[in-house]
């Protein structure tokens, strides 16, 4: 069954990985027809059919034991991504590039993720919305109006508001990984 997983941390400050070294380290954990979407920890990759949640995991550890950084990886089909892709809030709104989904580690706190929002209110333009899940994992959407990079809503505001950790993929880069899933 084919795979998208999205790692992570990767190729972010001190977590450099080539994407060669990459694809031969998972071919060499059992993942089948391993290819990399941009050098930012998205691999698309075959395996035999097993619950997303343990593929994550072994993905997750082997990065970890392989390439010395604590990290994690969201696995998903190409339903669920095709899914959280359609459930996109600010779809034919905000551009490409500046609308975000962003896969939680851990479920999401709906009180946690509404004190998120009152104690970012007030501090940027960004628009903020709880997900659906994408098979077992929670999301938020975010458009970030002004561009990630000038934001105020940084992945440690995130993190440390809602408990958990997470990663990000921008609308267009989720577009991609779909199209060379087929």
């Amino acid at each position: 069954m084919r795979y998208a997983g999205l790692i992570a941390r990767v190729n972010v400050g001190r977590n450099r990985i080539s994407m060669a070294e990459l694809r031969e380290a998972m071919e060499r954990e059992g993942f089948a027809n391993v290819e990399t979407v941009v050098a930012s920890g998205n691999v698309l990759f075959d395996h035999e059919p097993r619950p997303s949640a343990g593929i994550a995991e072994k993905l997750g550890l082997l990065i970890t034991e392989r390439f010395g950084f604590d990290t994690f990886a969201i696995v998903l089909t190409r339903e669920e991504l095709a899914a959280v892709i359609d459930a996109d809030p600010f779809a034919g709104e905000g551009e490409d590039k500046f609308v975000h989904t962003h896969f939680l580690q851990d479920p999401l706190d709906p009180i946690a993720f509404d004190a998120m929002l009152a104690a970012y209110q007030g501090r940027g333009s960004e628009r903020i919305v709880a997900g659906p899940k994408a098979g077992s994992v929670p999301t938020i959407h975010v458009d970030y109006v002004e561009g990630a990079g000038k934001s105020r809503l940084t992945p440690a505001f995130i993190e440390r508001r809602l408990g958990t950790q997470h990663t990000a993929r921008n609308r267009s880069s989720l577009r991609r990984i779909l199209d060379k899933m087929g």
